[in-house]
């Protein structure tokens, strides 16, 4: 009798293969010279799902000119069968060897149980974990208790501009029970975590200007109020000096933890405050001192600057009184809060403050995303612990993002219920040179996901 997870064990030769194959098909979505490269692994991740035992799969491609996503299904376990949806991304982002990497990026090295790679934590290793997952499930002798879908995006790293389009127009086509999205890291090597929150996000630019072009600071120099110096004395101003933020109403529909979220959180101060030490290594921790590390990171909101610019910044010095000074800005957002109420807020509050010597303009550059809490007793968060702990051996702990993840809202929308299942690691370097992951992890990530959709049919009765 074929057991799933003793063929996902006797094939994991072949599965790594077919993983490093996956991995040197250069899917740098977000440069146009490598638009074949991203339409050949779509191809070629249809005919897998095809070849696993999938019904039907396909490569959709709305608008044109966009990167194309992958759609597998398999409605084998009937009408009355819980139905899973698997998100994944299999595109990347860019590298080139002076980047600083040990080897060619793209040739897949292997070197003390690690598999070395552009893609391989973020996010391939997501992609081939979850697909042999689903061909071991499908293998089985035992008929399968829950139905599979499996979207996986050409895009992520370039906007989901085609993902969003096709869920907008044709949102029966991921309807499901639990949407799984598989992206990110967990905790530890040896200490799997489970996400039940992030954050939302609003972004915006700031504009301050005083003369109407740049002028000669010998002649003008005293006489007006210079935009670098005027934004400087208003960004000083939307913090204390412990790192609260000013703006009024800001903290006003914050969401406090509850005492039980308080006591998942605090499981994981001693692994974030080393990985601040060796991370972040500043001088000393800055922050709301209330609040430890993970609240500080996914439960309290922020304002960050992230930018600013003006005047001449080229090579030499010139004597220039700039007429104009920006800065880009963006909040984290956390349960409670909406962000264009946040924005205004912020805006609001810089207009009040700005000398009468300068103009201020506000500009929203992106539209705002709320943050997400998920129920810890739902059927998809319940059934992640599970295959976590099936697949590492330990229970998993629970921890809230700080950053967001734009997909969770579109899921939401064809989902009943949401789960985040990370199998990479944050010391993986996702986006920089030698990007890399634990082989082990890659073995884990199949029995993990084939546990959960265990769970998931079991669940059903």
């Amino acid at each position: 009798m074929t057991n799933a997870y003793q063929y996902a064990k006797n094939n994991q030769d072949r599965f790594l293969d077919e993983y490093i194959h996956l991995l040197k098909i250069q899917t740098i979505s977000t440069q146009p010279e490598h638009a074949q490269d991203v339409a050949d692994a779509a191809e070629w991740l249809k005919n897998m799902m095809l070849n696993i035992g999938m019904d039907n799969a396909e490569v959709i491609l709305m608008p044109e000119g966009r990167c194309p996503l992958v759609l597998g299904e398999w409605h084998g376990a009937g009408d009355d069968a819980p139905t899973v949806l698997i998100y994944c991304h299999y595109d990347v982002q860019p590298a080139v060897i002076e980047d600083g990497w040990d080897t060619d990026p793209f040739t897949p090295t292997i070197k003390d149980g690690r598999l070395y790679c552009r893609g391989a934590v973020d996010s391939k290793l997501h992609v081939m974990s979850n697909l042999k997952a689903v061909e071991s499930w499908l293998a089985q002798d035992e008929k399968p208790k829950a139905n599979i879908k499996v979207v996986l995006e050409g895009e992520e790293e370039s906007g989901s501009e085609n993902i969003n389009a096709f869920i907008a127009k044709h949102p029966e086509r991921l309807s499901a029970d639990i949407a799984m999205i598989s992206d990110g890291a967990i905790l530890d090597l040896e200490q799997p975590s489970l996400i039940f929150g992030l954050r939302g996000m609003c972004a915006m630019e700031v504009h301050v200007q005083a003369p109407i072009a740049d002028l000669h600071s010998g002649h003008w120099g005293g006489t007006v109020h210079n935009p670098i110096q005027a934004l400087s004395e208003i960004i000083a101003k939307l913090h204390d000096d412990e790192g609260r933020v000013t703006v009024p109403g800001f903290y006003d529909d914050v969401e406090a933890l509850t005492d039980e979220e308080r006591e998942l959180v605090a499981q994981v101060v001693p692994n974030l405050e080393a990985e601040w030490s060796e991370v972040v290594n500043a001088p000393q921790q800055y922050g709301e001192p209330e609040y430890n590390i993970p609240e500080r990171i996914g439960a309290r909101p922020t304002l960050e600057i992230n930018g600013i610019y003006g005047g001449y910044t080229g090579t030499g010095f010139k004597t220039v009184l700039p007429a104009k000074a920006v800065a880009k800005i963006s909040c984290r957002l956390v349960p409670g809060q909406d962000p264009d109420k946040t924005a205004n807020q912020v805006f609001d509050y810089i207009r009040e403050i700005a000398p009468p010597t300068v103009t201020v303009e506000t500009i929203v550059k992106e539209s705002g995303a709320p943050a997400v809490k998920l129920d810890i007793s739902s059927t998809a968060m319940q059934a992640g612990r599970v295959a976590y702990k099936h697949a590492w051996g330990v229970e998993p702990v629970f921890e809230l993002a700080g950053g967001s993840v734009p997909i969770t809202f579109e899921c939401m929308k064809v989902a009943d219920e949401v789960v985040i299942m990370s199998y990479g690691l944050k010391s993986g370097r996702a986006h920089g040179p030698n990007e890399n992951i634990y082989l082990q992890n890659f073995y884990n990530a199949i029995q993990s996901t084939i546990k959960f959709i265990e769970e998931v049919g079991s669940s059903n009765g």
